[in-house]
């Protein structure tokens, strides 16, 4: 099994003065709808703001969580909680984070959240989970799908006609270079070629002695 540090090692003679983390993980909670929770910290490292104290400092610590209905990402709930925080009225903004509901977390969701939640409208901190936690629902829809009806298999897609091909990876269509619409990747998609197996499960499937044609039948 392969092994790696997440983190890389810090640089050779550096002191560390400051830790920011991010975290969103995802929920399933049924067919139609998944919870996304995402969590954002801030941390001192012990001893350097008080002397000789041998425990880190927390600045921040904010908690998002989001309902999101399945397949159009709509929030349908919004819940967000300070735990730590530097001053008394920074929590004054959370009910404003309700006007997150009713938003698709796709397609223009950061815009729409910089105009809700922009400079003094909202928390920057909060922003910026915000826009680390959008990605994550795209990715998630995968999963949603796996082991479901949802979910496409090679042959199902080669029976497609390009338009229904084109609505299966819709979401994902320009959000980076290799989702280019006049790229490569997409051109094979919409000939209804195989897509290569993600790099990741390919290499898992190599360490359990699998082939990648496991793929397939995980999608079925």
């Amino acid at each position: 099994m392969v092994t790696y540090e997440a983190f890389p090692p810090a640089p050779e003679g550096s002191t560390l003065i400051h830790t920011r983390r991010y975290e969103v993980r995802t929920y399933k909670l049924n067919e139609d709808s998944f919870m996304l929770r995402g969590v954002v910290y801030d941390e001192k490292p012990a001893g350097l703001y008080v002397a000789h104290d041998p425990d880190i400092l927390w600045v921040h610590h904010m908690i998002v969580d989001l309902t999101l209905s399945f397949p159009s990402l709509e929030i349908t709930n919004a819940s967000v909680t300070f735990r730590e925080h530097p001053h008394t009225h920074c929590t004054d903004i959370v009910p404003d984070y309700q006007k997150l509901v009713g938003l698709s977390i796709a397609r223009g969701f950061n815009n729409k959240v910089k105009e809700l939640f922009g400079g003094p409208r909202g928390c920057t901190h909060i922003g910026a989970l915000l826009a680390a936690m959008a990605p994550v629902a795209i990715q998630s829809t995968w999963s949603m799908r796996m082991g479901t009806s949802a979910g496409t298999s090679q042959e199902d897609r080669k029976a497609m006609s390009k338009e229904q091909r084109r609505r299966s990876y819709a979401m994902n269509l320009n959000t980076c270079h290799m989702w280019d619409e006049n790229g490569d990747m997409v051109s094979e998609i919409d000939r209804g070629e195989p897509i290569e197996v993600p790099l990741w499960i390919s290499k898992r499937y190599k360490e359990l002695g699998m082939d990648d044609s496991e793929w397939n039948k995980l999608r079925d």
